[in-house]
């Protein structure tokens, strides 16, 4: 199906705008008026300059207020449109957006709104454009799509028709099944905008918070389904007003943008897509440092030792069982230091998952491999970290641990078994997109958005996972996204017996993240626990959770750079991450600055 995103939806001028749609593959635009009214291009160099592009002008949007008024301020209307009517054609644009009107004058008469509706088409007839009439959800008399279409079918002008917008229809609690009872080529157009669950004003909620499909919490698959049953044959098109989105650069969001239509596409059966291939482990997670002494010294301290280092580069590999953790001095590093710039993904099948990410706009990433090194193929996540597609000694096929040469065996130290979860820092900007992607690209369910208190504003936190739970990313964004040394990144190391990895992490010199005594206190009352038991976390900056399926003990080290590390004993049936505890950490890490 042809895809196409309104002007409205990026930032920049409309030439950024244009020039950022084309790059990501749609296919077309909404040319929002005011973009145009600020932009120094004429209608006819637009129209060359979406020529030149290969977008197609879907929609000119939005006339307000024309319907159902006393017959003077039609009049003026009527004078209104003529004007934008002869703008369109300069511009190349056939169908005009009017919106329900919100206007205080507006009468509440369906068959005078259907007349005028019908002397609007007759002019826009004359000038080759359609009308396409569509309901706010906050429209004075005409509200819902049901009744805009009762309007459009007493009306009954071939060049008045209706547009769909999901956002109107859902955001409403309507029910989209009704749809298939307009005919096709009645539907001139169809928006798509997805939301979070808000309660709030519709008009407020409408103009900030909209987001694109699947990043919100409304059924768009569904609704679309019933689109296409009725046989239309437009554009889909994303009409988002979202403030982060006005903000962020053009060029990203359209790539997210249109990412979000194709994976639209395939929940419908509209396109056909490389299946997901869900990761089934972490192989490793890689750290870029300037500097290795600091992240030696706590890699060692968690009971990790250098098992093995790349044959042709300077990287080396720490293990404690299963969790594996690369150390690489070759990389860039940013002025802060120590940064988490990888993360090896157990696949099932690495080639099907790379094409599955290059097929949803993942930019692949270049590797200077040697020849004898392992294949791997690897894509950048929206935070810039890199995703590889891997497998760890399987005889069938190449592992990346060939690359390296054992030098030592694995300690026995208590310490870490396993990676539990990462965390990554989102920039403030790709919190939704970061988990659109994660969700898309990797095949991985996403949980409910959590929001944590921070001394300065709060957290945003969502979870992605595979269904066992060997795949957990925490994707977050802060609310003082200048402090990198408490928002940053963090591994999470499962061990047994937290408390004997904690002991032995500060006999070996480590250093443990103070809990204030206060925290133990309300833990002794949300608790049960034996006095030896409280007293025992207090001693070693041990904070606690349960919920249904089970307890959650962890602790965490200081900062080195923008990492730092957790260990965490989960009960199998917990599945959260300590969210409650999230405050007392982050106002912990506020306190003190990191270890270098």
């Amino acid at each position: 199906m042809r895809t196409s995103i309104a002007t409205v939806s990026l930032s920049g001028s409309l030439t950024e705008k244009l020039t950022a749609a084309s790059r990501a593959g749609f296919d077309g635009v909404e040319i929002f008026e005011n973009d145009l009214l600020a932009s120094p291009r004429t209608p006819e160099e637009i129209r060359a300059r979406c020529a030149d592009l290969g977008l197609a002008i879907e929609l000119y949007q939005p006339m307000r207020d024309i319907e159902a008024v006393p017959p003077a301020e039609f009049a003026r209307n009527l004078r209104r449109a003529r004007h934008k009517f002869e703008l369109m054609r300069r511009l190349g644009a056939d169908t005009v957006l009017v919106c329900s009107s919100v206007s205080p004058s507006a009468l509440d008469d369906d068959a005078l709104a259907a007349e005028q509706l019908s002397r609007l088409a007759d002019l826009a007839q004359d000038f080759g454009i359609r009308v396409a009439y569509e309901a706010l959800a906050w429209g004075r008399h005409v509200s819902t799509y049901d009744h805009a279409w009762h309007i459009v079918e007493t009306a009954g002008h071939p060049a008045l028709g209706t547009c769909l917008d999901s956002f109107h229809i859902l955001s409403r609690g309507s029910d989209p099944k009704g749809i298939e009872d307009i005919p096709g080529e009645r539907i001139f157009f169809l928006q798509l905008a997805d939301a979070p669950r808000l309660t709030m004003d519709v008009l407020q909620w409408s103009r900030h918070h909209r987001c694109f499909p699947g990043q919100g919490g409304f059924d768009i698959a569904g609704l679309l389904r019933h689109v296409l049953r009725t046989g239309y044959g437009g554009p889909l098109s994303l009409e988002v007003f979202n403030d982060v989105f006005r903000q962020a650069e053009a060029g990203p969001t359209a790539v997210d943008a249109h990412r979000s239509l194709l994976v639209l596409q395939e929940a419908v059966g509209a396109v056909d897509l490389p299946a997901p291939v869900v990761p089934t482990g972490i192989a490793f997670a890689e750290l870029v440092t300037p500097d290795t002494e600091p992240v030696e010294a706590v890699l060692g301290a968690l009971g990790f030792a250098r098992t093995a280092r790349h044959r042709a580069k300077p990287v080396d590999l720490w293990q404690r069982g299963e969790a594996r953790i690369l150390v690489n001095t070759a990389g860039a590093v940013r002025r802060d230091g120590t940064q988490l710039a990888a993360i090896g993904l157990e696949s099932p099948d690495p080639a099907a998952a790379a094409r599955r990410a290059e097929a949803l706009l993942a930019p692949v990433l270049p590797r200077r491999r040697a020849p004898e090194d392992a294949p791997l193929d690897a894509v950048a996540a929206p935070d810039g970290t890199e995703l590889f597609f891997c497998a760890t000694d399987r005889p069938d096929l190449p592992s990346w641990r060939a690359d390296f040469e054992d030098t030592a065996a694995a300690p026995a130290a208590p310490g870490a078994e396993r990676i539990d979860h990462l965390a990554l820092t989102q920039p403030w900007h790709q919190f939704d997109e970061a988990a659109l992607f994660h969700r898309s690209v990797l095949g991985l369910d996403a949980q409910e958005s959590v929001d944590v208190a921070d001394p300065y504003g709060l957290l945003r936190s969502r979870a992605v996972t595979n269904p066992d739970g060997s795949v957990r990313i925490a994707l977050g964004v802060g609310a003082a996204p200048s402090d990198d040394t408490v928002h940053a990144q963090h591994l999470a190391l499962a061990t047994d017996d937290v408390v004997a990895a904690a002991r032995h992490f500060r006999q070996a010199g480590g250093r443990l993240l103070p809990v204030p005594a206060n925290y133990y206190d309300d833990l002794a009352a949300r608790f049960e626990l034996a006095d030896e038991e409280l007293e025992t976390y207090r001693g070693l900056g041990i904070l606690y959770d349960r919920d249904a399926g089970g307890a959650f003990r962890h602790c965490y080290t200081e900062t080195v750079g923008r990492v730092f590390f957790e260990l965490v004993q989960r009960d199998p049936g917990y599945r959260g991450y300590g969210a409650p505890n999230a405050p007392v950490r982050l106002a912990a890490q506020h306190a003190r600055r990191p270890a270098r």
